[in-house]
């Protein structure tokens, strides 16, 4: 099974023949060049193909976006706020690698507690940037700011994080 990545979501519709606004987490201007489909996520782990007419950068965070087979702006209704996704290799292609975003994947390495798991979704907030990680069968939303993260190694894709004292004992019920 392909592995997918969550790049951002359908945010709005532009115009009148089915175009949308993609806000995504990429970390910079794209078009998608050399992109021939995104995935969207039409129900839980069920992700459908939908091939590119057009893409077009409008900022960092922002592109627009037409997809085969939908042609009005009625029809854009069905997948508006829908997850879109890449393939890992386009994924990987695409993301700068100073977006969180690039973490994805990466295994995280607490200083006390060791290996955890690997980062299966980064959560973009206002204020802070988490990883959930899967760690003895319990989801755990880690903190990656400057206070937790040791370093990030690129090269052997590990992140290293000096965890709050406590907080993975809320997660473990310790």
């Amino acid at each position: 099974m392909a592995n997918y990545f969550n790049i951002g979501k359908l945010a709005a519709a532009y115009g009148t023949d089915g175009e949308f606004v993609l806000r995504h987490s990429l970390g910079k201007k794209t078009a998608l060049k050399d992109i021939t489909a995104v995935f969207i996520e039409e129900r839980k782990d069920s992700f459908m193909p939908y091939f590119i007419q057009k893409a077009k950068a409008k900022d960092a965070e922002n592109t627009y976006l037409k997809l085969e087979g939908i042609d009005t702006r009625e029809a854009t209704r069905v997948l508006m706020q829908k997850g879109v996704y890449l393939e890992e290799a386009d994924f990987k292609g695409l993301a700068s690698s100073a977006a969180p975003l690039s973490l994805l994947g990466f295994k995280v390495e607490d200083k006390e507690a060791g290996l955890l798991g690997e980062i299966e979704e980064i959560i973009e907030m206002p204020q802070q940037v988490l990883a959930k990680v899967m760690f003895k069968e319990q989801e755990m939303l880690l903190p990656l700011n400057e206070q937790t993260l040791l370093k990030i190694d690129k090269k052997q894709q590990i992140v290293y994080l000096e965890l709050p004292d406590g907080l993975l004992d809320i997660y473990l019920g310790k």
